[in-house]
């Protein structure tokens, strides 16, 4: 078998076979196809598609490039939880021990963040003595012991996908639905959980710029998931605006600790509310979404779902301290206010605006050597639909270093002279 025909039979528009694809991956895991033939391929593939059948191909082979974990030691149906990432989303340190204090298990592998702020591991290891890189045997213990673990991928998970990854990066090939969808689902597959339940993000503030970009990725990979044997569905919310209002490392563990005591913003609630009662009928713990719903609410209402984010950070190291008093997190040394200039309502946020803003500041990183800041982000005061009066806070600014985003944080707010309609945060639901 030749590379080069491979690439010409998906130059024409023909299906490639899985054995054609099985070379590929077995190619640019070992190193024996290089980078030019690779980034070829992808290119064929980003302009003449993929059919379900070559993705689920795609996916089986990257996913088996590697290590695979196995889960079967730990009791029960084990969960986890994908977003396609936004700003402000620290959904899973909400998510996570909600659906486990409503007794469900969640044993998630994460990903460093690249872009606006750091990942799930960033914000975990902002709370001091956190440990992301636990053992298999470590990692198993701990979620049969306390139901929850979140960690670091190994390295020796989906190789494959680390190199197509970094190519698809500097090739002008991420955009592609069946490339996108093989990426997430191989990993989420080889980390071993039964169900999964996806949070396709669109928006300004989301790779995905339009719903129908975003239904047909949730589409593609609940059918991926589905084909190979797991319980896989997908919600699709909207990205038109930050989740919640902390963007940034600290800041939204903040807030994360302020909703599982049942002070969050309206937006991070639903959301966690939904994808939990949605992740319980997935591990058949409830007969109804509703019914997961409620269980979910009452797990924020008595203390239950906070006492699990304390025991996950405990058996992972961390000073919970730090959780049960928010004000020993250190502050930023700049903190800077930005205040509306007209009266009006808040009728837009521009997402992407306000999370490159944060990233400059310190929050993310613009290449995964970067060092982040755990202190930096936005902290909205004001939120799509709220009144505000000239000279009102808009947002407050924190980093280490002298703050010059102001200009560019305040030109994300679109102050609007009537109220804007309300739209809810999820739009749709494939299953």
């Amino acid at each position: 078998m030749r590379m080069v025909d491979i690439i010409e039979a998906k130059r024409d528009g023909l299906a490639l076979t899985r054995e054609q694809i099985a070379f590929f991956v077995r190619g640019i895991t070992e190193g024996s196809v290089p980078d030019y033939q690779a980034s070829a391929l992808l290119m064929a593939i980003l302009f003449r598609g993929m059919d379900s059948e070559e993705t689920s191909y795609l996916t089986d082979c990257m996913l088996h490039s590697g290590d695979t974990i196995d889960l079967s030691q730990i009791r029960g149906i084990k969960c986890d939880k994908h977003s396609t990432g936004g700003v402000g989303d620290k959904t899973s340190l909400v998510l996570g021990p909600l659906v486990v204090a409503s007794g469900g298990v969640l044993a998630k592998m994460s990903g460093r963040g690249l872009g606006h702020t750091g990942g799930t591991l960033d914000k975990m290891e902002s709370v001091p003595g956190t440990r992301i890189a636990l053992s298999t045997e470590e990692f198993i213990h701990q979620v049969n012991d306390i139901g929850i673990a979140i960690i670091g991928q190994t390295k020796s998970i989906d190789p494959a996908d680390k190199k197509l990854y970094a190519l698809r990066d500097v090739t002008g090939t991420v955009e592609s639905i069946p490339l996108i969808a093989s990426s997430v689902m191989s990993k989420k597959l080889a980390s071993g959980s039964d169900a999964i339940l996806l949070d396709v993000k669109y928006g300004a503030g989301a790779f995905m710029k339009t719903f129908e970009s975003a239904r047909d990725l949730a589409k593609e990979m609940v059918a991926i998931g589905d084909r190979l044997g797991r319980d896989t569905r997908a919600i699709i919310s909207g990205m038109e605006e930050p989740l919640g209002f902390a963007v940034g490392n600290i800041l939204e563990v903040k807030e994360a600790v302020e909703t599982l005591k049942g002070r969050g913003p309206k937006d991070l609630v639903e959301l966690v509310t939904r994808a939990g009662g949605i992740m319980l009928l997935q591990a058949k713990i409830v007969s109804s979404e509703e019914e997961g719903e409620q269980r979910i609410k009452k797990a924020i209402d008595d203390g239950s779902g906070y006492q699990k984010l304390l025991a996950m950070f405990k058996a992972q190291g961390g000073d919970v301290s730090y959780l049960e008093d928010l004000s020993k997190f250190p502050l930023a040394p700049y903190i800077e206010e930005i205040k509306a200039e007209e009266s009006g309502y808040v009728g837009h946020i521009d997402s992407l605006g306000i999370g490159l803003s944060a990233m400059r500041l310190g929050a993310g990183r613009a290449t995964l050597e970067d060092v982040i800041d755990p202190t930096a982000g936005i902290v909205l005061a004001k939120k799509v639909g709220d009144k505000v009066e000239k000279g009102e806070v808009l947002a407050t600014a924190h980093s280490s270093k002298p703050i010059e985003e102001k200009e560019n944080i305040l030109h994300a707010f679109k102050i609007l002279k009537e109220k804007p309609d309300e739209l809810p945060l999820i739009r749709g639901y494939i299953k």
